[in-house]
């Protein structure tokens, strides 16, 4: 299920961060602070990666 404006901006912030999954390796992570993360995780060569999109 992909994630709204509105659920995304409901996130509340844990004593660890955590993810809210999109679609196809798309999420949100949440850090303690408050502050939400886009973040892509991916495979290459076999190995997993991760691409960060910004704030």
């Amino acid at each position: 299920m992909p994630l709204t404006d509105k659920g995304i901006k409901a996130l509340s912030p844990r004593a660890k961060p955590y993810k809210r999954a999109d679609e196809k390796g798309l999420y949100v992570e949440v850090m303690p602070s408050g502050s939400k993360l886009w973040r892509q995780q991916y495979r290459f060569a076999g190995k997993e990666k991760r691409l960060s999109h910004g704030s």
